[in-house]
């Protein structure tokens, strides 16, 4: 597997001028001096965030249903992998590439939050799908990055780049919400097929022999990422999907402390608990009481 760690060996590999910033840069594939043939997986210790435009390219970042053909939006956080491309697939990206070392954002509000901005995360089929409007707004948002980076370094360079990367992030944010509203009836199906989940799991032998489900065990049985699933659960229900487990739970352990006369420590272990204390200090945390004061 190949390893790129810094922004200089993404020059070198398409042939770009060495750059005034050495922690940003911005590719056009298309029209990079050298194509490369990359024919392994490459794990890349950078931000990235592309924009395809044009007609459909084969990189395989993959697509699914989508809402408009203006251009196809994939973020990528540092220490993800990114399959063999051909050079026929590099010459059809039409489109840019903005990418940034960690430490341009380290040390700043941007770098505290960053992964408040779970889109990094997401799979490739969740891709943020925009309008020909948005992308002119996020384009010119990248044109001033570019702008930037180019000109000498100043004392000011680093917090007109990082507060531009957050404004960028902020309209990603924006535009991935817009998605996920327009995508109303797949959102709900999601929440619907979730929901049959967690019912099938709890009323099945599987929390006392494998334990509480986890939100990444839902996500890869409903086919998303754990991000994209906590925030169409969110947008959804007011609720991310840690803390819609959290809810179904308590409301199995209040049936089951009503329903059933078995010990709460019982209780506990079939509801997959590894340890029964546990059960009490959740069931406080969201109920106020103990299980046993809400049994009586």
């Amino acid at each position: 597997m190949m390893r790129i760690t810094n922004v200089s060996q993404i020059n070198e590999l398409f042939g770009n001028e060495q750059l005034k910033h050495p922690l940003i840069t911005l590719l056009r594939p298309n029209e990079a001096k050298i194509v490369p043939e990359i024919k392994e997986k490459i794990c890349v210790d950078l931000y990235s965030i592309s924009l395809k435009d044009g007609s459909e390219c084969k990189i395989k970042y993959g697509r699914k249903m989508y809402d408009f053909q203006g251009g196809t939006l994939i973020c990528l956080a540092p220490g993800q992998i990114i399959e063999p491309i051909s050079r026929a697939e590099i010459k059809e990206f039409e489109g840019w590439n903005l990418i940034f070392h960690p430490d341009l954002i380290r040390s700043t509000n941007l770098g505290a939050k960053i992964n408040d901005y779970s889109f990094f995360y997401y799979e490739s089929y969740e891709a943020l799908h925009i309008s020909d409007h948005e992308k002119e707004v996020i384009s010119g948002v990248v044109d001033s990055i570019c702008a930037e980076y180019q000109q000498n370094i100043d004392i000011y360079t680093q917090d007109v780049l990082v507060s531009n990367i957050e404004l960028l992030l902020n309209y990603c944010k924006r535009f991935y919400g817009r998605q996920m509203l327009t995508r109303k009836h797949e959102s709900q199906d999601i929440v619907q097929r979730f929901e049959k989940l967690l019912k099938s799991y709890f009323d099945s032998d599987e929390p006392k022999n494998f334990g509480l489900p986890s939100v990444r065990y839902c996500s890869e049985q409903l086919g998303y990422s754990a991000n994209y699933l906590s925030d169409v659960l969110k947008q959804e229900t007011g609720k991310n999907a840690q803390e819609q487990i959290h809810f179904y739970l308590i409301e199995k352990a209040k049936d089951m402390l009503l329903g059933t006369s078995e010990p709460v420590n019982t209780i506990a272990y079939e509801l997959g608990f590894k340890y029964p204390q546990h059960l009490s200090v959740l069931f406080k945390k969201k109920i106020g009481v103990s299980p046993n004061e809400f049994r009586k």
